[in-house]
């Protein structure tokens, strides 16, 4: 059964968003992995990790080095389809703080651009800053350690214990699901109606399963997990979760 309290609508639009209450602030969440305000016409996207292919080619991984520009793309498919006025990236846009240095000069252009015509918030994340280095310092928007919108509290890195109203990233959820006879593993959010935490939005970003101890203490109920598909966002109780 559902985790989110009864009064706690959970409703799909013909998008594939599925929308729910998060410490009475309506959220969408979209198949992009992506965090929708329509009040606030805020957009809120965490763990981008872009850069993180060319970070692992210089330690000899053979990745193909594309993994910004799709990242990008899925971003900016989310800016031309819906009116953001308010962008927040959640933390660990970037892989390491040198990664704007390793930009192509195109994608660097896109980044910037992402500020036009609206207001673009990086939230600090531990990947974007190191050792009083920042990947931030240098790139158009504020850059702050939490911002406050609808009532909820944007951060990176959730804190432990209940922390009711917070929105977090950083531990990149997500599930084992069945899908057409065979297990495949999907990126997901999780809440419990009070606290909401993202999946990762970048290409290479990967995840964490939900039953991994990382996540025990931050819900003060059994959470659902809101599982991505390209076409739909599908909310699985708790109990049907299942390990790697």
């Amino acid at each position: 059964m559902s985790a989110l309290p009864a009064e706690t609508p959970l409703s799909r639009t013909p998008c594939g968003t599925l929308w729910v209450e998060v410490s009475r602030a309506t959220c969408g969440l979209r198949c992009s992995g992506a965090l929708w305000l329509e009040g606030e016409g805020a957009l809120i996207a965490g763990d981008l990790h872009l850069e993180k292919g060319s970070a692992r080619a210089h330690l000899g991984a053979l990745l193909p080095p594309y993994d910004t520009r799709s990242t990008l793309d899925a971003l900016e498919a989310e800016l031309d389809r819906l009116p953001v006025k308010t962008l927040i990236l959640l933390g660990d846009s970037f892989h390491d703080p040198r990664a704007v240095r390793r930009l192509a000069p195109d994608d660097a252009a896109r980044i910037a651009a992402l500020a036009t015509g609206r207001t673009l918030i990086w939230v600090e994340g531990n990947h974007d800053v190191r050792q009083g280095e920042s990947a931030l310092e240098t790139l158009p928007g504020e850059v702050v350690e939490a911002v406050t919108l609808s009532g909820l509290r944007f951060v990176h890195e959730p804190r432990a214990g209940l922390s009711p109203g917070e929105v977090a990233g950083h531990l990149h959820p997500a599930v084992r699901v069945s899908s057409h006879g065979r297990s495949v593993r999907r990126r997901a959010f999780l809440t419990d109606g009070r606290r909401l935490i993202l999946p990762a939005f970048g290409a290479y970003a990967g995840g964490l399963n939900a039953l991994d101890p990382a996540f025990r203490g931050l819900f003060e109920r059994p959470p659902i997990a809101a599982a991505l598909s390209n076409d739909k966002v599908r909310a699985l109780p708790w109990s049907s979760l299942r390990p790697d």
